[in-house]
């Protein structure tokens, strides 16, 4: 199944050259300076078909990390298929981005996907598979990590940990799907620590500015849509790209179908959101199915100046629109809601986004341990 040979080079030295044949299979050949690193090679391919891998240790030596991310941006619906004959590489929009853009929402990670993924072709594209191991990863992301930025500054650990889960994406798929590789090396890797998320919210004072702000906008429809923000918590592009056929003013909800997990959530409507947006459906456009829809009616009003405005008008300080959500959330634990309930409003899988509000509730759990206390003791001891 394999065999060394030993040749003279031209130059006077000796390499080995290992071969291996696989019964159905083309045979498979690699070079090494020293028997040592050849008889290594041979015993770990003869471990791996023992347990039934040698294909895949195989193919993990004869494809790059480039041609598996290539294949992961490009290749067409079918993945066994070729590309068409004379398609270009933009032509060729592949599967798994048609995946990974069922909705405008995603749109810019979809980007930050392809943008990382291209940087990994640059920076380690040449390797094969089967030489990208968690030692050449753990390299890269310590020497990611303490690289400049072009302002400046060192990058964020979680922007180096969202490259590589990115290219834990691709490996995944190689493993699972293409059996390139036997398993995915960013499994072993550690992670980078990151800082506790942030959590920037408006107070009572700070508020009251902004919405006022908001009411004198030259743009009537930004009122709207902050407090639509700040009553239910969805994002910015959940909201601007709501649309009238999803909203069920009678039960007083609307479906958020373009969520940036690309799950459907339900966005409870109440109080002044719920009255503002029967209001506007009162005196809805009947040329778009937006419900903030630009002069066109095909896609969303552009507000981001609007917003700028109202926000300096406001005299806010470090404030994004994303913050508008972080508020909701606060006010949500602040009022007694459980980390669970603010993560089902929020819409998020798990409670780990949500603990950085946890601080926020303690009143209400202190609260809750009260109460407890006061029915299976009475206030007697």
């Amino acid at each position: 199944m394999a065999t060394i040979r030993e040749r003279l080079r031209q130059d006077g030295s000796r390499s080995y050259e290992v071969q291996i044949r696989l019964r159905g299979n083309p045979s498979h050949t690699k070079s090494f300076q020293r028997m040592t690193y050849a008889k290594r090679y041979v015993q770990d391919f003869e471990s791996a078909a023992r347990q039934r891998r040698a294909f895949r240790y195989v193919e993990g030596t004869r494809h790059t990390l480039a041609d598996a991310i290539d294949r992961y941006l490009y290749l067409p619906a079918d993945d066994a298929a070729k590309p068409r004959k004379g398609a270009s590489k933009k032509q060729l929009v592949g599967k798994r981005e048609r995946e990974l853009v069922p909705s405008i929402a995603r749109l810019k990670d979809v980007a930050a996907r392809k943008r990382s993924l291209l940087w990994w072709k640059k920076e380690l594209g040449s390797r094969l598979l089967a030489d990208v191991t968690p030692a050449v990863l753990a390299e890269t992301r310590d020497r990611l990590a303490a690289e400049r930025t072009v302002r400046g500054g060192l990058r964020a650990p979680a922007t180096v940990n969202r490259t590589f889960a990115y290219l834990s994406a691709v490996f995944s798929t190689a493993t699972k799907e293409w059996q390139w590789v036997e398993q995915n090396p960013l499994r072993s890797l550690r992670q980078l620590s990151e800082p506790r998320g942030r959590v920037r919210f408006l107070s009572d004072a700070e508020r009251i500015k902004l919405l006022d702000a908001c009411k004198k906008s030259d743009l009537p429809e930004l009122y709207l849509l902050v407090v639509l923000a700040l009553s239910t918590g969805a994002r910015r592009g959940e909201i601007e790209w709501l649309r009238w056929k999803d909203v069920d003013l009678g039960r007083a909800t609307a479906t958020l179908h373009d969520t940036k997990n690309g799950e459907t959530r339900t966005m409870h409507l109440a109080g002044p959101a719920l009255e503002l947006l029967t209001a506007r459906a009162k005196v809805r456009r009947i040329d778009s199915s937006l419900v903030f829809a630009r002069a066109d009616g095909k896609a969303p009003l552009a507000t981001e100046k609007y917003w700028r405005k109202a926000r300096t008008a406001a005299d806010l300080k470090d404030f994004r629109f994303h913050d508008l959500r972080h508020s909701a959330a606060s006010y949500l634990a602040m009022n007694g809601a459980t980390l669970a309930e603010i993560a089902a409003v929020l819409g998020h899988k798990t409670l780990a986004m949500v603990k950085r509000y946890s601080h926020l509730s303690d009143q209400h759990t202190a609260g809750v341990v009260q109460r407890m206390n006061d029915k299976i003791f009475g206030g007697r001891c």
